[in-house]
């Protein structure tokens, strides 16, 4: 990455897809349940029955390991010079949880609905509800450091590099 103090382009980008997406997914979540009954009652497979809720959260699945991979390769900037340890460490925490929820919110919603292993889809609703209040506090805690402590967290990934 050639400016360590912001993500590159194509992180920002995959970064607000995959939050719009989730977004998106969570809000046609309802009447999954009763979709899913009647995809086992009719012995549907493949990919018949879906939903927007389905295509949209296979794609978040599949842009959230594609966003793991860009990270892993490109790496993140470093935090904020002048943090307390104990922000900083909470936001290191806070990002590998998010992470973990935006992979494990649609990795067992396609268990659920393409495996039809019905009793994932309970801890699937509630995985997917934690990722929202995860995400609602990742954005609050990004509107703090903008509008309160104004250093420039949220511009790193609202602004990327000149790749």
């Amino acid at each position: 990455m050639a400016d360590k103090t912001r993500y590159s382009k194509l992180q920002i980008g995959l970064h607000w897809l995959i939050a719009v997406l989730i977004l998106a997914t969570w809000w046609l979540g309802d009447g999954m349940g009763r979709a899913l009954r009647t995809r086992m009652q009719e012995n549907l497979s493949g990919f018949d029955g879906n939903t927007w809720h389905v295509w949209l959260g296979t794609a978040v699945l599949l842009l959230v390991v594609i966003r793991m991979i860009v990270r892993w390769m490109q790496g993140a900037p470093a935090p904020i010079a002048g943090q307390p340890p104990l922000m900083e460490k909470a936001g290191t925490w806070g990002h590998r949880l998010l992470y973990l929820l935006m992979f494990l919110a649609p990795a067992m919603g396609a268990v659920t609905w393409y495996l039809k292993i019905r009793a994932v889809g309970d801890p699937h609703a509630l995985v997917a509800n934690a990722l929202m209040i995860v995400a609602l506090g990742h954005a609050l805690i990004a509107l703090y450091h903008h509008y309160f402590l104004k250093d420039a967290t949220l511009r790193r990934m609202t602004r990327g590099t000149a790749d």
